[in-house]
């Protein structure tokens, strides 16, 4: 067909189309309509596929032709670094694939209007077009400028913005290659027109020290400076906690008459030995003084905004009193304010390898909120009575004063438990009774969890070491130990007690809820996973938690642990804030909050609130209603802040090691075998690096994958590259634009395995 021609009869259809009396039709219908031939039906449906592939036409899933807006969905257009991208559509249960070439001016996050063109057929996935950009997410790009001669472009850091933004010549504030900028998009470009834009900021050169983390903040949209409002207000809070009246430190006597010394771990006292509420008035009023326990925080090293301290003792009947008491945030940070504001904006504190952005300002978050040792502070304490199973008999929530005594490093108290460091224990010889019944209490808490199931994920973490230039010095494994544990399952208990005793008493509330698995996932795990000789058991299309925990026990220590682990927890779905309690299924409990963290988490501040407003008196009418409408916009906004902190997290953990790494190109070092494509395996070096082996440099043998079992097998040698295997590897290059390792097999061991195979 001419495309004269073609056009004419593109024309026609258009009209036809856009007529308000035209209903939609097939193309034999519209071919009888317009009086085609059959011999011309052909060059007819030729039209107007090519109108729906350019977005002016839609076509139903009968295959009637209409306008566009007929047959379209919205979603969510997620991209791929190879151009192509996929539609996240509401009520579809796959995403809807859109080639190259259909994205038009969508980029990653934009919510788009999209026509289907074709339907999920076996494996495969539908197939879309993008035909309206509705919202877009990326008003601004951060990214690596590159100069030519009369124009320029950047190359968005997110690599799921695929497109290079074309910068017009003297729209670059001056900027050289290799400086990483700001780019405010002006014109987003579509039918193979780049996105276009001016440079608004210039971060620095690449090599600058904290270039590279700027960039990360400003690309995931993080906060930084505190507004001038907010920094007006902290200036009218104290330093300190004045509570009038005096109290002696050691030998107090509770309202039941038994000592509560300071000295012993083992005071005995019950919930109703505590002492009354004070006579206190004002802010203090119904407090209650728990500064005569003895009292301690453990955190990390490098922690300054420690929120939660412990206390242990044990009542007449032999059951454990545990005390977990959390800084009273709620009482600065009063709902309305410019620092609530500014809280709610912010959501969470996100922990980068050389900064945090805090949730609230340092003078709240390492002063007055913080319990530091030495200092009176006002807490909101779960002091709970736990049998010796680990079930909780009784609890109390209350507004307190308490007054930490020595401030523990994770480190310090697992020397005194594992008995590493006899120096240590006798620095701390008073607290050694506490710690020791702590981890005793601990061990019970943990055992009942991995009775009823909860599932408990190992993964290793790194701690990266920079100099003060922002360069990586060390990079190693940070690993749980005792301390941790003993810490975990306190604020674990404390979560849950809370969350129940709020959940009966009908309340609006936030919960922390984690969703059953989709059955699906569940069922194709269980596939994969019988390559390796182990199964997971379903009843109806579902599965207890206690089961993929059964599972993890099973493949601790074997060479497929890390891959199956991994699946499997990509197998769950993610955890999220909501104001049902609808349960958590990696805890295996029907009743779970986040209490203890309001110094970095909103949620816990927002639920801090509504507890202690029952405390004075119970919620009316009008604060019921209020809660009811403000809580679920908080659950949504803190599930999204939460995943937007994850991954500016990961990003710069994935940055400093690909930096790190750059040093020892040349250099060997062994690994394990951490994951296998069909493009190579990686492997994970021990302090937690991980790079690619490509399919490419493995020059001896031509190599298959076995999608089923996760291997590459040569097709001569029959040589094998397995997860968990060790391997010998040299690092070949690093690319930080791309924030990878690239590895080769060390040509020694290469050799030497080589020799063994022949």
């Amino acid at each position: 067909m001419e495309k004269e021609e073609f056009e004419r009869r593109s024309r026609v259809l258009l009209e036809l189309l856009n007529d308000k009396a035209y209903v939609p039709m097939k193309a034999k219908e519209i071919a009888i309509l317009l009086d085609i031939p059959k011999s011309q039906r052909g060059e007819l449906t030729e039209v107007l596929d090519a109108l729906v592939a350019e977005g002016k036409a839609g076509i139903s899933k009968k295959g009637k032709y209409g306008k566009p807006e007929a047959f379209s969905v919205n979603g969510i257009f997620s991209g791929h670094p190879k151009g192509f991208g996929f539609v996240t559509v509401e009520g579809m249960e796959q995403d809807v694939f859109i080639p190259e070439d259909k994205t038009g001016a969508a980029l990653h996050g934009d919510r788009v209007q999209i026509v289907v063109e074709s339907e999920s057929r076996d494996k495969r996935r539908a197939e879309g077009a993008v035909i309206r950009v509705l919202e877009h997410a990326n008003k601004e790009v951060v990214g690596y400028y590159q100069k030519n001669k009369s124009f320029g472009f950047v190359i968005p850091d997110n690599q799921k913005i695929a497109k290079d933004i074309f910068i017009p010549q003297g729209c670059d504030m001056g900027a050289v290659t290799g400086h990483k900028v700001v780019v405010l998009i002006k014109d987003f470009g579509g039918n193979g027109r780049k996105p276009e834009g001016v440079v608004k900021e210039i971060l620095g050169h690449v090599s600058d020290p904290g270039t590279d983390i700027l960039s990360i903040v400003r690309a995931y949209g993080l906060p930084e400076a505190f507004p001038e409002e907010v920094m007006e207000q902290i200036e009218g809070i104290g330093d300190c906690v004045e509570v009038p009246g005096e109290w002696h430190p050691i030998g107090n006597v509770s309202a039941g008459g038994e000592a509560l010394s300071r000295q012993s771990c083992d005071p005995c006292y019950g919930l109703d030995d505590l002492p009354a509420p004070s006579e206190w008035t004002g802010d203090l009023a119904g407090r209650l003084d728990l500064r005569v326990l003895q009292t301690v925080t453990i955190d990390g090293e490098d922690a300054k905004d420690l929120d939660d301290a412990v206390t242990i003792g044990r009542n007449s009947r032999g059951n454990v009193i545990l005390g977990v008491h959390i800084a009273d945030v709620s009482h600065y940070v009063r709902e309305g304010s410019p620092l609530d504001k500014e809280a709610v904006r912010r959501g969470t504190s996100v922990y980068l390898v050389d900064r945090v952005i805090p949730m609230l300002p340092h003078k709240l978050s390492n002063g007055i909120c913080s319990l530091n040792a030495g200092t009176d502070r006002l807490a909101l304490s779960c002091i709970m009575e736990v049998e010796e199973d680990g079930t909780v008999a009784d609890h109390r929530i209350c507004e307190s004063v308490i007054h930490v005594d020595r401030r523990m490093t994770y480190t310090a108290v697992n020397a005194i438990l594992t008995e590493e460091n006899g120096e240590t224990a006798a620095e701390y010889k008073e607290f050694v009774p506490m710690f020791l019944a702590m981890k005793e209490l601990a061990d019970r808490l943990r055992a009942k969890r991995r009775k009823r199931g909860a599932i408990d994920f190992d993964f290793p973490e790194s701690k990266i070491l920079l100099d003060p230039q922002g360069k990586p010095l060390e990079i190693k494994p940070y690993e749980r130990n005792a301390a941790t544990r003993i810490i975990e399952d306190f604020m674990l208990l404390a979560n849950e007690t809370v969350a129940e005793d709020y959940y009966w008493q009908s309340v609006p509330f936030l919960y922390r809820t984690h969703d059953n698995p989709d059955p699906e996932k569940i069922k194709q795990l269980g596939i994969f996973i019988n390559n390796f000789g182990y199964f997971i058991r379903m009843q109806q299309g579902e599965i207890h938690p206690k089961e993929l925990q059964k599972l993890l026990d099973k493949i601790e220590g074997t060479p497929e642990e890390a891959l199956l682990s991994r699946l499997t927890l990509r197998s769950m779905k993610q955890a999220k804030y909501t104001t049902l309690c609808s349960g958590h299924f990696g805890l295996a409990t029907q009743y779970y909050t986040h209490f203890t963290s309001p110094i970095r988490r909103y949620p816990d501040l927002q639920i801090h609130r509504i507890i202690k407003e029952g405390l004075r008196g119970g919620l009316g009418e009008r604060r019921t209603a209020h809660y009811e409408r403000l809580l679920p916009q908080i659950a949504v906004q803190s599930s999204a802040l939460e995943r937007r902190a994850d991954e500016a997290e990961r990003e710069t953990d994935k940055l400093k090691k690909c930096e790190y790494m750059s040093r020892y190109i040349g250099q060997e070092f062994d690994g394990v075998i951490s994951g296998v494509t069909n493009w190579g395996f990686y492997v994970e070096l021990p302090n937690t690096v991980e790079g690619l082996v490509r399919l490419s440099e493995l020059h001896d043998d031509y190599y298959l994958f076995d999608e089923q079992r996760y291997e590459l097998t040569g097709e001569m040698t029959k040589k094998t590259y397995k997860l968990g295997q060790p391997v010998r590897v040299q690092v070949a290059g690093t690319d930080r634009l791309l924030r990878t390792v690239d590895f080769i097999l060390a040509r020694q061991w290469a050799r030497e395995d080589r020799d063994e195979e022949e």
